[in-house]
């Protein structure tokens, strides 16, 4: 209950007697629940978590310190669910999610409240300010996810070969994942080969992979919530001069990024490192190059040239600089890393040399 304490201390601070959260990743991080259809409420007398029927049993034995209650019971609706803790707990100022509670929704509860003489509060990032920092239990789950996404890209690396299309490898790969112990994808594959390299999100289609294509492939496992988050592009047959020297130049961009995360570094650093290298290609650059992964695939601190955030001890984020050149193809190597006190821990393990596919 040590991420419920450290709420508490938060709505103190905020003045606020209680905080209802619909952000389905909050809610699970706060509470342990493990499936979806479940919002929270936390106050100075207790701990809520609110469910249907589907799910009762289910929270009662995943979530130690919350009483259930389920919605259904209230007319089917989780707004009147919502007051009636609320009156019955003394609350008067009753923080919400502002990013994910829904225009309807708040204005039903802002109906209810009112009636109640019961504030309602936006707020924003208090609980993404203790997921900032990942605990132990935390990160043993991001390593187990980065794990299997290094068996099962290794796993797949036999069927990747001209004349396969893109769809045929990406299915493939998805069953690597799950056969090895992922509990769902990441994330939407990106599997792209050919000129779609040149595409930073392209999406896998029929296109069948030809002799002197890179494949690039961005994915992830999930492992008990959490994500992992790598990148490796190989070539199909003989590379050309062009696609050696654009490769190797972004597989050095990306040590040099590495290089500069560290604990207490701003989240501009290995942006302003890796411009230096890539300055002969920096019109094919996208400046988002990385971005911490967790109970999200994208969250807090984002690294790149508009970072914000100061790099701390125990936050996992990706680095993934890469080339993008329109009608020829692109490059990203991508790996997500701990920042230690002393160092950072590249959690994923795939070779990053060009590896090099023939028939």
């Amino acid at each position: 209950m040590i991420r419920v304490t450290k709420v508490l201390e938060l709505l103190e601070s905020k003045n606020l007697d209680a905080i209802y959260l619909t952000n389905e990743q909050n809610v699970n991080y706060i509470s342990g629940f493990t499936d979806e259809a479940a919002n929270v409420l936390i106050c100075k007398n207790g701990n809520f978590l609110i469910t249907d029927g589907r799910f009762t049993e289910l929270a009662e034995k995943t979530c130690p310190g919350f009483e259930i209650v389920n919605w259904h019971l209230f007319d089917r609706d989780v707004t009147k669910a919502v007051k009636h803790i609320c009156t019955e707990n003394g609350v008067k100022n009753l923080g919400f999610e502002e990013v994910t509670l829904s225009f309807n929704k708040y204005n039903s509860l802002h109906t209810l409240l009112e009636k109640e003489g019961i504030e309602l509060a936006p707020t924003q990032g208090i609980v993404e300010s203790l997921r900032y920092v990942k605990d132990e239990e935390e990160i043993l789950n991001l390593r187990k996810a980065c794990e299997i996404a290094d068996k099962a890209l290794e796993q797949l690396v036999p069927h990747i070969k001209a004349g396969v299309s893109e769809r045929e490898l990406c299915a493939h790969l998805e069953f690597y994942l799950k056969i090895n112990g992922a509990h769902a994808i990441g994330f939407e594959t990106i599997l792209i080969s050919g000129v779609k390299t040149s595409l930073p999100h392209g999406k896998p289609d029929n296109k069948i992979v030809e002799e002197g294509d890179f494949v690039t492939i961005d994915f992830g496992a999930m492992y008990n919530g959490y994500i992992s988050d790598m990148t490796r592009t190989f070539v199909v047959g003989k590379p050309n001069d062009k696609q050696i020297e654009v490769y190797n130049l972004v597989k050095e961009a990306q040590q040099v990024g590495l290089d500069h995360m560290k604990n207490g570094a701003h989240a501009t650093e290995p942006d302003t490192a890796i411009r230096k290298v890539i300055k002969k290609y920096e019109e094919f650059y996208y400046n988002g190059i990385g971005h911490g992964v967790g109970r999200n695939l994208h969250e807090e601190p984002f690294i790149g040239n508009y970072g914000s955030k100061i790099l701390e001890s125990g936050c996992v984020i990706t680095m993934e600089p890469g080339l993008y050149i329109p009608g020829w193809g692109g490059v990203r190597i991508e790996d997500s890393v701990l920042i230690k006190d002393d160092g950072i821990e590249i959690l994923t393990k795939f070779p990053k040399d060009l590896i090099i596919i023939e028939n």
